[in-house]
């Protein structure tokens, strides 16, 4: 493919994610799309011959950001601790690189939950794993017994929620731009702080 053409492809799933984060799914329109990578609906379709191939290529893009990292820090040979401060930083990391995904994930799990569900199973991600070596640690005296259930949606929710209700918490605690960049750089350490806490003796 020419450069031109891995530029027009671009465009395509810059637009498709912005339509899929405001329309979810079912509510996008091929020709709202093609309208907002500016764009006729003939090339849109040259390029993707169906909303679910386009939604599959935007899918794999967040995919590709977010679960290969999260797999590698949840089976690496590191101590519970280590690994839930490497999980706190790379989430993070990927959701300031990428502020779309959180939106994006939340409108598709509200209107196609089984499309997402088929991209986390194809990850190969086992977050179980986490359990059985919170169990191994917590019988040697080291951490307290959690669920990794409880632990992973904890952490999600604790790092996710500043992206998606940034107008309020920047609204309540009246912060600018820079001081609300501020802010969520300063959030790594409070939520590792805070979850390493929960889990000591």
């Amino acid at each position: 493919m020419t450069i031109a053409g891995e530029n027009t492809e671009k465009q395509i799933l810059e637009a498709a994610r912005d339509v899929f984060i405001k329309k979810g799914f079912e509510g996008a329109r091929m020709q709202q799309i093609a309208d907002q990578a500016g764009i006729n609906k003939a090339l849109l379709h040259y390029y993707f011959r169906s909303k679910e191939k386009m939604f599959d290529a935007v899918f794999s893009e967040v995919a590709a950001n977010l679960f290969p990292a999260m797999k590698q820090v949840i089976e690496a040979e590191l101590g519970i601790k280590e690994k839930i401060t490497f999980f706190i930083k790379i989430y993070l990391t990927v959701l300031d690189e990428n502020p779309f995904i959180p939106a994006f994930v939340i409108n598709t799990l509200n209107t196609n939950p089984d499309r997402f569900l088929k991209h986390i199973k194809k990850s190969g991600m086992n977050p179980m794993i986490l359990q059985k070596q919170i169990d191994e640690e917590a019988s040697l005296g080291l951490i307290r017994i959690v669920k990794a259930e409880h632990l992973l949606v904890n952490i999600i929710a604790m790092c996710v929620f500043p992206f998606v209700a940034r107008p309020i918490v920047q609204n309540i605690f009246n912060l600018s731009d820079s001081g609300y960049n501020t802010y969520l750089e300063s959030r790594q350490k409070e939520i590792t702080d805070f979850v390493l806490k929960s889990i000591s003796i």
